[in-house]
């Protein structure tokens, strides 16, 4: 099967229910295998099968809906504000004449007033309203019912009711009503539209820092090129303060990259030859050359984007649930509505009240605040997430995320560095050691060897070529320089040579107390001093369970390691439980172990060896250090290599929640406090609730609350 991916621009959508229903026209559709359509950022991510499906009939699927898709790379800020001029246009014109209109309602007498009231009402109803009876058009059409039919209904009440009375009967006129109706909601949506934008800002900034273009080597010289030429193996030349086009491994040339747009970390990497370089971040001192090894969709910002897109496009479970809800919330609003009105008539004799009741209920009841109220919180929790370095893959982990009481760190890699290092140096002249050690292991490819050479550079001793080499497997190496008999290897080595350790003794106990590979050094049959290599803590591993514990987190650590080696770490990074000995098949078992205790659980690991393990535990986060995103296994990945960001992505995501929960009791609290005063259970001592225009601003008043409280999820801080 080809499957493809394509993201569509939709034009048209006015509320969260016009992109439920285009998803659901989707959805039916033979050859569509996953259609998402997000309101607040006005898009479609549509995956499709090719051999039974292209993009012009999806195209075609959505204009029947009642809308207009465009591709990705013909989305179009100019269309955008044309589009939102328009709407001014339309909110200005229908202002110019619902003032007069009220005017001349509440406060003028003449003959022919409701003849004028009708001349000045139509253009507003037809002209100025005209959105809302083609969105209910296309909604009924589809067997739907969203705002658009509440508003068509209730304006159209209460603009033909005037019109019977003021041509057929001597009754009561509500031209105002409808008037005000249509350019209160109309203001509402703008105000709303241009709220959820700010929803998506992060989307925006992350797609801005891609560059238009790059400057690649060429026929032995420099060619500007536009970002979508650039191919992979091409040497790419980024000058001090230019944005780098694509993800690349620098060949020549040494500088400091700013990372935070991809990371979030404030503090300007050193780049040198054979260091990674990510598309979209700034260089900001010397001038680099680099291979470029990703490019397009495969870059590490791309992913990014697209991961990022695909979340906040998604449907968590709550949401889900708020969606079936405005599926029967229309149709029950519309039988309220017209109970209230025949009350009024029948019983009460009332016939201004009922209509008055049936137009309030109508409007005051529109679903939109229910329909935005987990979209926008997830717009931003996952963006803010998203600029911090932290990729919430799957929104259903916002609700998971809450239940959570155990994390299980994978050591190698996470907690520690994952690279050897020389730690102690235990003799009486450290650079002669050091010299002799280095010396010993020039030929070694253990990496007990890499850190002992590493270390011998690093402290600028040149290492000679020995004059012989003898790797001894289980035990350590044998060398001759220059007349001396060099042996560097562990106790058992010693006892086989007949090499007495003496004093040094006391030392080798305390250092592999510490979970520390302890190296003895010989020279000439007579241990000289004593090396030390382990597996060195990252700088904020032992913050980071401390953040986690103080958050009444269970946290427990996960490693190949012996016992003794793992428990040492342990006691140095405040954990109190380990699993030791755990090979990497293993793993999953011991997470599902956890889980048949009863324990939720988060597994933290490199998104590689410890897939599986990452895969089964309740939560899986893969702390990737920024690359190979898209291949990780977690529900949430860490760019940065922090395991601080444990902490940080569980508190985003239980803020996150907290506001979607928010959100939703101030909208379902506003639809059950205002449904019954618009319908006049409290008249007439709360009459002043029956009106039309006053349901009109209560209702927008809901929406923006609800996206204002949304938005203030951008202030958070971790």
């Amino acid at each position: 099967m080809k499957e493809q991916e394509v993201i569509l621009e939709i034009l048209g959508m006015h509320c969260p229910a016009c992109a439920q229903r285009i998803e659901n026209s989707l959805s039916k559709i033979d050859g569509i295998t996953e259609a998402k359509v997000n309101f607040a950022s006005k898009e479609a991510i549509v995956r499709f099968n090719l051999d039974k499906i292209n993009i012009s009939k999806i195209k075609a699927s959505i204009k029947r809906a009642g809308y207009e898709a465009v591709e990705e790379e013909d989305f179009s800020v100019e269309r955008r504000r044309e589009a939102l001029k328009r709407k001014l246009l339309l909110f200005f014109t229908g202002l110019a004449l619902t003032i007069p209109i009220v005017v001349i309602t509440y406060f003028l007498v003449f003959p022919g007033k409701n003849l004028l009231l009708l001349v000045l009402t139509t253009p507003v109803q037809f002209i100025v309203g005209w959105h809302f009876y083609k969105g209910a058009y296309n909604s009924l059409k589809n067997r739907f019912a969203d705002m658009n039919v509440l508003v068509a209904l209730s304006a159209s009440a209460a603009y033909f009711y005037s019109l019977f009375s003021t041509f057929f009967i001597d009754g009561v006129v509500f031209y105002e009503s409808s008037a005000i109706v249509i350019t209160t909601i109309t203001l509402g949506m703008l105000l709303e539209e241009m709220a959820v934008e700010k929803t998506g800002e992060s989307i925006k900034k992350l797609m801005e820092l891609q560059p238009k273009t790059a400057i690649v080597m060429q026929d032995g010289g420099e060619k500007e090129v536009s970002v979508e030429e650039v191919e992979v193996g091409n040497i790419v030349i980024i000058k001090p303060g230019g944005k780098i086009p694509v993800d690349g491994i620098v060949v020549n040339g040494h500088s400091f990259i700013d990372e935070s747009m991809i990371t979030g970390e404030s503090i300007p990497v050193e780049k040198n030859v054979g260091d990674t370089v990510f598309s979209g971040t700034v260089n900001e001192a010397g001038t680099l050359k680099f291979k470029a090894v990703k490019v397009g969709k495969e870059t590490t910002l791309a992913q990014i984007v697209r991961l990022t897109r695909e979340v906040q496009a998604s449907k968590a479970p709550i949401q889900r649930l708020a969606d079936r809800v405005v599926n029967f919330f229309v149709p029950i609003v519309i039988v309220i509505a017209v109970g209230a009105f025949t009350i009024w008539f029948s019983v009460f004799q009332n016939r201004t009240l009922a209509l008055t009741t049936l137009v309030s209920v109508l409007v005051i009841a529109c679903p939109c605040a229910l329909g935005i109220a987990t979209p926008t919180a997830i717009m931003i929790g996952v963006g803010k997430g998203a600029e911090n370095g932290i990729l919430i893959k799957n929104s259903e982990v916002l609700e998971v995320v809450k239940e959570l009481d155990t994390v299980v760190f994978d050591k190698t890699g996470t907690l520690t560095r994952g690279e050897l290092e020389v730690t102690d140096v235990v003799t009486d002249d450290k650079r002669k050691l050091l010299r002799v050690a280095a010396v010993a292991e020039k030929r070694s490819e253990h990496p007990v060897g890499e850190a002992v050479l590493k270390k011998a550079e690093s402290e600028g001793i040149s290492i000679p070529e020995p004059d012989s080499f003898e790797a001894l497997p289980g035990l350590g190496v044998a060398t001759r320089f220059r007349g001396m008999d060099i042996l560097l290897g562990n106790q058992t080595l010693m006892r086989n040579r007949k090499v007495a350790i003496g004093k040094l003794e006391e030392y080798i106990e305390k250092l592999e107390m510490e979970g520390k590979t302890v190296l003895i050094v010989a020279v000439d049959g007579k241990a000289v001093g004593l090396l030390a290599v382990s597996d060195t803590i990252k700088d904020y591993s032992k913050e980071a369970v401390k953040m986690l514990q103080e958050m009444g987190l269970k946290v427990i650590m996960l490693t190949g390691d012996t016992k003794r080696t793992a428990e040492a770490i342990a006691r140095q990074l405040g954990i109190n439980e380990v699993m030791a000995e755990v090979l990497p098949a293993e793993k999953v078992e011991e997470i599902r172990r956890l889980q048949s205790e009863g324990r939720f659980v988060t597994m933290v690991g490199d998104g590689i060896n410890d897939a599986p393990a990452i895969t089964q535990a309740n939560v899986g986060i893969a702390i990737g250090g920024g690359t190979d995103i898209a291949m990780e296994a977690g529900d949430i990945v860490l760019v940065k290599d922090d395991p601080r960001d444990v902490a940080v992505s569980i508190k985003l995501s239980k803020k996150t929640l907290q506001k979607i929960k928010q959100n939703l009791f101030w909208a379902f609290f506003y639809n059950m406090l205002t449904i019954p005063l618009a319908a006049g259970i409290l008249y007439p001592s709360l009459g002043i609730l029956v009106r039309p225009e006053i349901a009109a601003v209560t209702m927008i008043l809901s929406d923006i609350t609800v996206v204002g409280n949304s938005i203030l999820l951008k202030r958070w801080k971790s």
